[in-house]
C-alpha cells in the first residue's frame, strides 16, 4: 500500500469505474464520492456544481470490486473495499491510508456493504455463495452459508443491522438473520434472471404504499402481536423487471416492467435484453420514490404511489444529451449544503453523472478513460483545445479553458474501433483533428460536426505512432496553388513507413516518401525504417527518426538529406523542434529527440540549415545532453513560452522540465501510477504542463507547486515492475488462457465479464460489441462464476454447521477433512423425472384423479371407450402409463416432445432405448451432440452398421470437445488405424501418433516416416533440437540428425554433432564439424580442447600439424605481439623459446606427439597437398592479430613439410610468403619478431640455407634473396631507432614527418617500444647487407606496378563519372579540376613517360590512359620474372631509411647513399617521397 500526496496535480481525468459490479462506487456525508477503477479506488470531492479528484488509494494487487462507505456520523471517512485479490481492505480517506484487512475469503468476492444501522459490521460475499460478516472494531469474522448459489449482491437492512438482504445469479433472493445464526428469514422468487441490484426503504415501515396495494386489509390481519412494522425492499434484475417486496408478508408487493424508449438517432438493437444491467436505488428523501436505470443508460423514477403512464418519469429530459449513452452500472446519493439531494451514478459510456433530484437535470459530467493515453494535443487555432488519443476507442476533446464546466469534454468514437494512438490538429483550420490508430488507420474529423471522420484509403500495417501536418512534396506538391492542399498529412507507423495523405482526396493512395528520398538522394539501398517525423515549424525541412537511432534532416519539398545524426543507438521515439517565436532566434534551430535509452539529446542544426552542405554530413556530437531519466523516452515539448525549456516523459514514471541551455534539471512530476506516455505544455499558462499514462489518466499540474528537481534514481523502471508483476500472474493464473494484457498492464484492471473465459452460463452475460469492451477489462483478475447447479467445494455436513455455527470458512475446510459419514449429510437433491408430463397430472386436485379411475376402469372394461378418450395422448397421457403398451408407447412419444422442446435430450435417448429403438436413441444422441460410452456400449445391439455409424459420430463428437486421444482410441476400436494416426498428427499429438504407429504398423511403413520427420521439422522450428535430431535417427536420417544438432554452434554441441557424424558414418559431415568445434577452441585459446577433438578423426592431422604450429607460435609470441593469455596449452609448446630455431623445435614436437619424420615420405606428400588445398586468403592491411597468426602459421607448416621431403626451395618459398603476409598487413613488429624466430642468426641463417639449394634453382635463390632483404629491412630499422635515441627530439620528429607514403604507412612508432626493448641490437650494417635493398630491378619493378595501379584508379574514377546521376553531372567545372588536380598531385610514377602523363592530366582522354597502361605493361614485360614473382621490401623506403641512418651515424658508407638518392632521383616522383627525399636530393 502506498499514500498520494495530496493534490500534486491541478485536474485529473481519472481511470473509468470497473463495470459489471453491483456496489462499485459509494457517497458519504461529506461529499466525497469513492469508486473502483482498475486495481485503485478514486476519491471525488462533489459539489452541485462541480467535482474534483482530491485523491486516490492504492493498495489492492487486483481489480476492485466492491466499496462501501461507513455511513455514520464520525466514522464517515472509513471506508471498505473489496477485490479479486481476496481481500477486504479498510481505508481512511482523510489521511489516504490503509488502517486494516482481511483475507477470509477463499472465492472471488462479488459483494460489499458497510451496514447503515450498525457502524462496525460489514458484510462481504463470493461466487461460492459464502457471506463474511466482519466486525470492524474487534477484527473478528463470522461465516454463513445460506445457499449454495452465486450471490452477485447484498444489502445490509438500514433499520435492523442484523438483516441482510441477499441477490443471486439465478433470480433468487434471500433475506438472513445473522443474529439468529444465518437463519433464512424469507426466501423471495419472482425473479427469472441475475440480481444486479438491492435497495431498501429509506422508512422503516410499509404504510407509505398502502393506498397502492388492494391487499391493504389482508396484511393488516396477518401482522401478529409484537410484530416490527416491516420495511420493503427493492430489486432489479435481468429480467427487465423491478420488484418491491414487503418483508411482512415475506413476498413481492409491486413490479415495475422497464419501458421501451425509443431514443433519437439510435435504431432498436435486437440484443438490447443482453445489453441489459438494471440497477435500483432508493433515494434518502425520496421514501415513495426508486430510481432505476434502463436499457440504454437511461435513469427512470418510479413513483410507487401512481399507476399506469404516470408511474414514472425520465430524468435529464429538460435537453438533449443529458443521459448517459451506455448502461448504468452503479448508482448512489449525497446531500450537499443546501439539503439538495444529488444522485451519482457511473456508466459503460465512462461518463460520472451527477443529478438533482428535484429538478431531475444533469448537474455534471466527469469523463473518465478506459484505456492507455497515447496522445494529447493542443489546436494551435482553438486555444485551450485538448485532444485526447485513448486507447479505449474513443478520441476525446477537452476545452480546458470552459468557465462553466472544467471538464468540458466531447467524445467521438464512430469510425475508429481501434485504439488511438496519435493525434495532429491541423495548423490552421479549426476543429480539423487527424487521428491514427492501432490497426493502421488515418483519418480526420471535424469536432464541429457530428458526421463520422474521413479515413483514408490507405492503412498502414502496424500502429501509427506519429502523425504531423506538413507542406506537400511530390508529388501532391506539384501543379498551381489552387490546384493542391496547403498541407499534407504524414503518417508514421510500425511497419516504418511514412505515408503522405491528401487531406482534399483521402479516398486517393497515400504516397510513400522514401520512394522521393531516394530518387532525390541517389540512394539505392534499402532506407531503415522510420519511427518519427517532426516539420521545422517553417516547414522548409524534415526530420526523420529511425530505428537504427540515426536521425536524418531533409530540405523540403525534393527532401534533399542534409545531414545525419548518429547519436542514439536504439529505436528514435520522438523528434521535437524547437519553435520559432522567442526572443533568441538562434535557438529555433534545436531539434529534441528521445530514444529507447533514457538520455535526451538536443542538436543544434543551424550550420546545415543556414549553409547546406553538397554533400549530406554526419553529426555525432550533440549540443546539450539531459541525463537523468532511468527508462526509454516516450515523448517530449519544447515550452512556447520559455527559450530552451523542454520537457520530457518517460517510462520510469516521472516528467522532466529542463533547461536545456544550462543542461539543469528544474523539475520532477511523479503524480502518475504507471509509465508516461504524452505531454503537452499548456498553450496559456507558462506553469502547467499536462501528461498521459497508461494508468488511464491525464494530470495538469504546475511546475511550480513539484518538490521534486530531478528523476529518482533508486526507483525501479516501472516497465520491469510490471513485466514482473505480468510474469507472476501469469504463472499463478489457471483457467483463464489467452486473454490479452495490453502493454504489460499488470493483470488488475476493470473488466466485463465477458472478456473472461468463464464457464458456460456464468456470470452476467452480455452481447456487448468488441469495442465496448475496456482495455482494462481485457484481463484475467476475476476468476470464473461457478453455476449453481454444479456441485459445490463444501461438504453437507458443512452447509449445517456453517448455518448454524458460523464458523469461518478456514475452520470449515479444516473440517471437511475430518467428514467421513456421507448418510449425514442433507436431502439430496432428487433427480428430474423422465415422465414430467404424466408425472404432473398425477399433482392435479383428488377430484381429477378419481375421475382418471373412472376413466381408466371404463378403458380396460368396456369394449366401446368414451369418444376422444385415448390413454396416453394429450390430457389422458398420465394413463398411457395403465393402460397397453400401446398407450404406453402414444405417452412416450408425447414425453420425448416435450423432452425436445425442452432441450433434455437424454431423456428422449433413454425413452427410445426402453422401447427397444436402440438405432433410433443413438440418432437422437449423434444429431443432438449427446453421445456417450454408455450409448456407444449398447450401440451392438441394433447391428454392425448402426454400431459402426455411431462409432465415427462419436469421434467427431469427441474431435469438437477436443478429446483427441478418446477419438482416435475409438477409431482403433473399428480398425481405422491410419485414420487415428492421421487424426492425431492433425492436432499436433505427434508423440501419441508414433506411439500408436509404431505399435500398429510395419517398421518399414511410409507413414512412420513421415511422422517422424513432420514432428522433427516442428521440434526444430521450436527449438527443441535434441528430441528431432532423435526423430532423424529413428528413420536413419543421420545427416538431418547432425543438422540439428549443430545449430546450436557453441562447442558442446559441435562436439556432439560430430560424434554423431562419425557413428552415422557421415565421414566428411564429421570432419568439418570436428573442424568447426577446433577452431572455436583454438579462437578461445583451448589448445589442449582442440588437439583432443582434432585427434577423434584421422583425416584431421593435417589440422593437427597447423594447429601445433600455432600454439608453438603463439606462446613464442608472449610479451612482444601476443598480449592474450591461453586458457590451456600443451606442455611442449613451453620449450620453443629455449631453442636456438623455431623450424627445429616444430619439427621435433611433430616427431614426438604426431609421429610424423622425414622417412614417412608418402604421408608427407599427402599432407604437403592438403595444406595447400587449405583457404589461405591474401593480406590486407589491419588484419586481426590472430587472424594473422593463423595464416602465417599455415606458411611456415608448408614450409616445415616442404623441409621434411627435402625440398629446400619451397620450403623458403613458404617462409618468403609468411614473413611479407605480416609485412603486407602493416604489422611491422610481428614480422620482425616472425623473422628472429624463424632466422635466429639473421642473413647467416638463410645463409645455411641456400647452400642446401640447387646452384641452377633460380627461383629458390631469388626467394632466399627476397627473404635476405626482409631480415636486412627490420635490421635496418632496429639500427636506425637505436640510434635515433641518441639525436635530438627536433631532428627525431623531422625523421618522422618526412616518411608519408602509402606503402611505408605502418605503426613503426609504436612498434619501437617493444622491439627496442628486447636488448642492445648490433648496429653495425656490412655493406654487402644494405646492398640487397638497393636493388634496381625491383626499384623499376616497384615503381612500374605503383603507376598501373595509379592510372588503373583513374580509369575506374572516370568511368565513375560517366555513370553519374543528374545531380553528380551538375557539379561546377571548377569543382571537377580541383578534383582532377588533387588526384594528380599524389600520381605516383615509375618512369618519366607517367609524370609527364600525370602533368597533362588536364587533358587525358580514355585512351591516352588505356595506352599509358600499355607502356607499362610492356616495361613490366622486360623484367625478369623472379623479380616480379616474390614480393621485396620498399626499395625507396630503405633508401630513405639508409639516408636518414646517415645523418644520426656514421655507419652508411658514401657510395650506398650516393646509390640511394640515384635511386630516389629516377624513381620518387610521387609527392610524399619527393618531400621526404627533398632534403638529401636539394
Amino acid at each position: 500500500m502506498s499514500t498520494t500526496p495530496f493534490r500534486m496535480h491541478e485536474r485529473l481525468l481519472p481511470a473509468s469505474p470497473n463495470w459489471y459490479c453491483s456496489r462499485c462506487s459509494d457517497t458519504n456525508d461529506q461529499g466525497i464520492l469513492g469508486f473502483g477503477a482498475k486495481n485503485i479506488i478514486y476519491l471525488i470531492d462533489v459539489t452541485a456544481t462541480s467535482s474534483t479528484v482530491v485523491g486516490e488509494l492504492v493498495g489492492h494487487r487486483e481489480r476492485v470490486s466492491g466499496f462501501s462507505f461507513c455511513q455514520h456520523p464520525g466514522q464517515s471517512h472509513i471506508c471498505a473495499s473489496s477485490s479479486d485479490d481476496g481481500t477486504v481492505k479498510f481505508w481512511d480517506t482523510n489521511e489516504k491510508v490503509l488502517l486494516k484487512e482481511h483475507k477470509v475469503h477463499q472465492n472471488t468476492i462479488t459483494a460489499l456493504h458497510w451496514s447503515p444501522e450498525e457502524k462496525n459490521l460489514v458484510v462481504s460475499a463470493d461466487e461460492k455463495g459464502i457471506l463474511v460478516c466482519h466486525w470492524y472494531n474487534t477484527g473478528e469474522s463470522q461465516s454463513f452459508f445460506p445457499e449454495p448459489r452465486n450471490i452477485f449482491c447484498l444489502s445490509c437492512s438500514p433499520h435492523n443491522w442484523h438483516y441482510i438482504a441477499v441477490g443471486y445469479k439465478d433470480g433468487m433472493i434471500v433475506l438472513i438473520d445473522i443474529s439468529k445464526k444465518g437463519e433464512v428469514v424469507h426466501r423471495f422468487r419472482g425473479h427469472d434472471d441475475e440480481i444486479h441490484a438491492l435497495a431498501w426503504a429509506p422508512v422503516p415501515n410499509e404504510e407509505m404504499l398502502y393506498n397502492r396495494l388492494d391487499d391493504h386489509t389482508e396484511m393488516i390481519s396477518e401482522v401478529t402481536e409484537g410484530t416490527e412494522k416491516g420495511c420493503y425492499l427493492a430489486s432489479g434484475s435481468k429480467d427487465q423487471t423491478i420488484r418491491i417486496w414487503s418483508m411482512l408478508k415475506g413476498k413481492g408487493v409491486m413490479t415495475m416492467k422497464l419501458p421501451f424508449l425509443k431514443r433519437r438517432g439510435i435504431g432498436v438493437d435486437p440484443a438490447v435484453k443482453e445489453r441489459l444491467w438494471l440497477s435500483v436505488h432508493w433515494p434518502k428523501g425520496k421514501p415513495t420514490q426508486v430510481v432505476s436505470s434502463c436499457f440504454g443508460g437511461e435513469l427512470i423514477l418510479w413513483d410507487l404511489t401512481k399507476g399506469g403512464k404516470q408511474k414514472w418519469c425520465l430524468l435529464g429530459t429538460s435537453s438533449e444529451g443529458q443521459n448517459h449513452s451506455r448502461i448504468v452500472f452503479n448508482m448512489s446519493s449525497v446531500c450537499v449544503l443546501d439539503n439538495r439531494e444529488l444522485l451519482i451514478s457511473t456508466s459503460m459510456d465512462r461518463q460520472i453523472k451527477c443529478w438533482d433530484l428535484l429538478s431531475l437535470d444533469c448537474c455534471w459530467t466527469l469523463p473518465t478513460l478506459g484505456g492507455f493515453v497515447y496522445a494529447l494535443t493542443f489546436s494551435p487555432v482553438g486555444t485551450g483545445c485538448l485532444a485526447l488519443g485513448v486507447g479505449d476507442s474513443m478520441v476525446r476533446v477537452w476545452s480546458t479553458l470552459s468557465m462553466q464546466n472544467k471538464y468540458d469534454t466531447k467524445t467521438f468514437w464512430q469510425g475508429i474501433k481501434s485504439k488511438v494512438t496519435a493525434l495532429s490538429w491541423h495548423p490552421t483550420k479549426e476543429g480539423s483533428l487527424a487521428f491514427g490508430t492501432d490497426d493502421g488507420k488515418v483519418g480526420i474529423y471535424d469536432v464541429f460536426s457530428n458526421k463520422p471522420p474521413h479515413v483514408s484509403s490507405t492503412y498502414h500495417r502496424k500502429t501509427v505512432y506519429t502523425l504531423a501536418w506538413g507542406p506537400p512534396v511530390p508529388p501532391l506538391s506539384f501543379g498551381g496553388a489552387g490546384d493542391r492542399p496547403s498541407y499534407s498529412l504524414y503518417s508514421c507507423a510500425g511497419e516504418g513507413l511514412i505515408l503522405q495523405h491528401d487531406p482534399w482526396k483521402l479516398t486517393g493512395e497515400a504516397t510513400d516518401i522514401d520512394r522521393l528520398i531516394k530518387d532525390t538522394n541517389s540512394i539505392k539501398h534499402k532506407l531503415s525504417p522510420h519511427t518519427d517525423l517532426s516539420w521545422k515549424p517553417d516547414g522548409k525541412f524534415l526530420a526523420i527518426g529511425n530505428e537504427d537511432g540515426s536521425i536524418e534532416v531533409y530540405q523540403a519539398p525534393n527532401l534533399k538529406l542534409l545531414c545525419t545524426i548518429q547519436q542514439h543507438h536504439k529505436i528514435i521515439n520522438v523528434l521535437r523542434w524547437h519553435h520559432d517565436h522567442g526572443s533568441q532566434p538562434e535557438l529555433q534551430y534545436l531539434l529534441a529527440s528521445g530514444s529507447s535509452n533514457a538520455v535526451v539529446y538536443v542538436h543544434d542544426i543551424r550550420t546545415v540549415i543556414e549553409s547546406p552542405p553538397v554533400c549530406p554530413i554526419v553529426m555525432t556530437e550533440a549540443y546539450r545532453s539531459l541525463a537523468g531519466h532511468t527508462a526509454k523516452i516516450t515523448s517530449l515539448a519544447w515550452s512556447p513560452h520559455h527559450d530552451g525549456r523542454l520537457v520530457t516523459v518517460c517510462y520510469d514514471g516521472t516528467a522532466q522540465v529542463w533547461d536545456v541551455q544550462k543542461e539543469e534539471a528544474l523539475c520532477n512530476y511523479r503524480g502518475h501510477r504507471g509509465r508516461l506516455l504524452c505531454v503537452q505544455w499548456s498553450p496559456v499558462d507558462p506553469d502547467l504542463v499536462w501528461t498521459g499514462a497508461d494508468d488511464f489518466t491525464v494530470h495538469e499540474w504546475a511546475v511550480s507547486k513539484q518538490k521534486f528537481s530531478k528523476p529518482p534514481k533508486a526507483k525501479k523502471n516501472v516497465d520491469q515492475k510490471l513485466k514482473v508483476k505480468a510474469k507472476k500472474k501469469k504463472k499463478g493464473t489457471t483457467g483463464n488462457v489467452g486473454l490479452k494484457v495490453e502493454e504489460g498492464l499488470p493483470l488488475n484492471g476493470t473488466e466485463d465479464r465477458r472478456g473472461v473465459s468463464l464457464a458456460p452460463g456464468d456470470g452476467p452475460s452480455d452481447n456487448e460489441d468488441d469495442d465496448d469492451i475496456e482495455e482494462g477489462n481485457k484481463t484475467n483478475s476475476v476468476s470464473s462464476v461457478t453455476d449453481s447447479s454444479s456441485s459445490y467445494q463444501v461438504d453437507k455436513p458443512v452447509l449445517e454447521r456453517v448455518q448454524n455455527g458460523g464458523k469461518s470458512l478456514q475452520i470449515l475446510k479444516k473440517e471437511m477433512k475430518k467428514v467421513e459419514k456421507p448418510e449425514l449429510s442433507l436431502k439430496k437433491r432428487k433427480p428430474r423425472s423422465m415422465m414430467p408430463l404424466s408425472t404432473s397430472m398425477d399433482h392435479r386436485p383428488r377430484e381429477d384423479l378419481q375421475q382418471d379411475c373412472l376413466k381408466l376402469a371404463t378403458v380396460r372394461h368396456s369394449d366401446a371407450p368414451p369418444a376422444h378418450f385415448v390413454p396416453g395422448l394429450g390430457d389422458h397421457i398420465q394413463l398411457g402409463l395403465f393402460a397397453d403398451r400401446d398407450a404406453l408407447y402414444k405417452m412416450f412419444h408425447e414425453e420425448e416432445q416435450a423432452h425436445v422442446e425442452s432441450g433434455h435430450y437424454e431423456s428422449v435417448m433413454y425413452l427410445r432405448m426402453w422401447k427397444g429403438d436402440i438405432a433410433g436413441a443413438l440418432q437422437v444422441a449423434t444429431e443432438k451432440g449427446e453421445l456417450s460410452d454408455h450409448l456407444l456400449s449398447v450401440a451392438p445391439m441394433a447391428g454392425y452398421q448402426v454400431w459402426l455409424r455411431t462409432v465415427e459420430a462419436y469421434v467427431k463428437q469427441l474431435c469438437l470437445q477436443e478429446q483427441f486421444l478418446k477419438a482416435a482410441s475409438h477409431l482403433l476400436s473399428i480398425n481405422h488405424i491410419y485414420e487415428a494416426i492421421d487424426l492425431l498428427k492433425s492436432h499436433q499429438l505427434y508423440r501419441e501418433a508414433i506411439a500408436l504407429a509404431k505399435a500398429r504398423l510395419q517398421q518399414d511403413d511410409p507413414v512412420l516416416k513421415e511422422l517422424y520427420t513432420t514432428w522433427a521439422a516442428v521440434l526444430e522450428k521450436d527449438g527443441h533440437l535434441s528430441t528431432a535430431a532423435k526423430c532423424y535417427l529413428a528413420v536413419d536420417s543421420g545427416f538431418d540428425a547432425v543438422k540439428v544438432i549443430a545449430k546450436k554452434n557453441d562447442p558442446v554441441s559441435l562436439k556432439t554433432a560430430a560424434s554423431l557424424a562419425k557413428i552415422t558414418g557421415e565421414s566428411d559431415l564429421s570432419h568439418s564439424l570436428y573442424l568447426r568445434c577446433a577452431k572455436d577452441l583454438a579462437s578461445s585459446q583451448d589448445w589442449l580442447g582442440a588437439q583432443q577433438l582434432l585427434s577423434a578423426q584421422e583425416s584431421l592431422l593435417v589440422h593437427q600439424l597447423h594447429f601445433c604450429t600455432i600454439e608453438l607460435l603463439t606462446v613464442s609470441l608472449m610479451g612482444t605481439v601476443v598480449n592474450w593469455s591461453c586458457t590451456s596449452c600443451h606442455p611442449w609448446s613451453a620449450s620453443c623459446k629455449n631453442q636456438d630455431s623455431f623450424l627445429v623445435t616444430l619439427r621435433d614436437v611433430w616427431e614426438r606427439e604426431f609421429g610424423l619424420s622425414s622417412s614417412d615420405q608418402e604421408k608427407l606428400k599427402a599432407l604437403y597437398q592438403q595444406l595447400k588445398a587449405l583457404d589461405s586468403p591474401q593480406t590486407a592491411p589491419n588484419v586481426p592479430v590472430k587472424q594473422l597468426l593463423s595464416h602465417l602459421s599455415l606458411d611456415v607448416t608448408l614450409s616445415t613439410v616442404s623441409w621434411l621431403l627435402g625440398d629446400w626451395g619451397s620450403a623458403l618459398e613458404e617462409l618468403l610468403h609468411g614473413v611479407a603476409r605480416a609485412s603486407t598487413a602493416g604489422h611491422f613488429s610481428l614480422m620482425s619478431q616472425t623473422c628472429k624466430l624463424l632466422f635466429p642468426q639473421g642473413i647467416e641463417s638463410i645463409s645455411q640455407y641456400k647452400k642446401m639449394l640447387e646452384p641452377l634453382d633460380g627461383n629458390a635463390l631469388a626467394a632466399a634473396q627476397s627473404l635476405e632483404a626482409f631480415v636486412c629491412y627490420q635490421d635496418l630499422y632496429h639500427t636506425w631507432w637505436n640510434c635515433s635515441t641518441k639525436a635530438t627530439a627536433g631532428a627525431q620528429a623531422n625523421l618522422t614527418n618526412g616518411l608519408h607514403s602509402p606503402s611505408e604507412n605502418r605503426n613503426k612508432s609504436t612498434s619501437h617500444a617493444s622491439d627496442t626493448s628486447e636488448g642492445d641490437a648490433d648496429t653495425r650494417l656490412s655493406v654487402s647487407t644494405c646492398q640487397l635493398l638497393l636493388s634496381e630491378p625491383h626499384a623499376t619493378c616497384q615503381a612500374t606496378q605503383k603507376a598501373i595501379t595509379e592510372i588503373q584508379e583513374r580509369l575506374a574514377s572516370m568511368v565513375h563519372q560517366h555513370s553519374q546521376t543528374q545531380e553528380a553531372e551538375t557539379i561546377s567545372c571548377e569543382e571537377q579540376t580541383e578534383k582532377t588536380s588533387s588526384a594528380e598531385g599524389s600520381t605516383p610514377t615509375g618512369s618519366q613517360e607517367s609524370s609527364d602523363a600525370g602533368q597533362g592530366h588536364d587533358t587525358e582522354s580514355l585512351p591516352s590512359l588505356i595506352a599509358m597502361v600499355s607502356e607499362h605493361h610492356k616495361e613490366l614485360a622486360h623484367i625478369p620474372d623472379h623479380v616480379k614473382k616474390y614480393p621485396y621490401p620498399d626499395v625507396l623506403e630503405g633508401c630513405l631509411v639508409l639516408l636518414y641512418l646517415s645523418k644520426s651515424s656514421a655507419l652508411v658508407p658514401d657510395h650506398l647513399q650516393e646509390e640511394a638518392m640515384a635511386l630516389l632521383r629516377k624513381f620518387g616522383t610521387t609527392s610524399s617521397l619527393c618531400k621526404a627525399s627533398k632534403r638529401f636530393l636539394s
